[in-house]
């Protein structure tokens, strides 16, 4: 069974030129619903058998992911997203979780706070904790979310798989390896790495820590099956990475 660990969409564009593709100055294009079979007929080319689905975190869109997933529950998998900071994060965790997202993900450079927060943090993992959802958390070249400030975090949270997207890449990548082998809890995610970075982690940790991710529409299923495939070609070790192991987080039966 073949899961991906990290994929984004999103409903409402807005102004945004990193989300509309529009050049500066040309007006977004008219909103147009998001087609699910956009991303389905991907996965599908690519033998991706379910896909973890997010806000991309320039608009945190929850009430869009529960519709999505609940029209697909078979193939997307959907994680919420909350400003740790709100006065309501907690209520919309729990709110998320009652209807059928699977985890969290967290931005802390896009929504303004330090991944180390102890006060602000601490209540939204010991609520996962509590809801048995793993934490996903962004960090690509982060001063926000550095991996060594993630295991800071999540050191007081062993019952919390949390997982490095990205794998701290592109500099913090072997802080990354380091406090997934130091922490049992943490995990890797493979989005936006290079082929060689991926290589380093197996070598590192084995296959047990490390999960397939695609970042779609930012990269392709297939392409990111097929760095995979050249950086770990024994074939029940990468089954644990393209779905074994993120099955097990997420308590999927295959």
């Amino acid at each position: 069974m073949i899961i991906d660990a990290y994929n984004t969409t999103q409903d409402v564009r807005g102004r945004s030129d990193y989300l509309t593709g529009a050049r500066p100055g040309q007006a977004p294009p008219p909103h147009t619903p998001f087609d699910p079979q956009r991303i389905l007929d991907r996965m599908d080319a690519a033998g991706v058998d379910m896909a973890m689905v997010c806000s991309l975190a320039q608009r945190i869109e929850n009430d869009f992911l529960i519709e999505l997933v609940g029209k697909f529950p078979d193939r997307l998998i959907g994680f919420g997203q909350v400003r740790p900071q709100d006065d309501d994060a907690l209520t919309e965790i729990e709110r998320c979780a009652a209807a059928g997202l699977r985890g969290l993900k967290l931005h802390p450079s896009m929504h303004g706070y330090h991944v180390a927060d102890h006060g602000l943090l601490d209540p939204v993992f010991d609520l996962c904790a509590r809801l048995g959802l793993p934490i996903l958390i962004n960090a690509l070249d982060d001063a926000f979310c550095a991996p060594l400030a993630i295991e800071e975090i999540a050191k007081d949270h062993p019952q919390v798989p949390t997982i490095i997207a990205h794998m701290g890449a592109v500099w913090n990548v072997p802080e990354a390896i380091i406090v997934a082998e130091r922490r049992e809890h943490v995990y890797l995610e493979t989005s936006a790495t290079l082929m060689a970075d991926v290589k380093r982690a197996y070598a590192r940790l084995g296959p047990e820590k490390i999960l397939l991710g695609s970042e779609w529409p930012g990269s392709d299923f297939d392409l990111e099956r097929m760095k995979i495939a050249k950086a770990i070609p024994d074939e029940a070790d990468r089954a644990l990475v393209e779905g074994g192991n993120y099955a097990r987080l997420l308590g999927i039966a295959g």
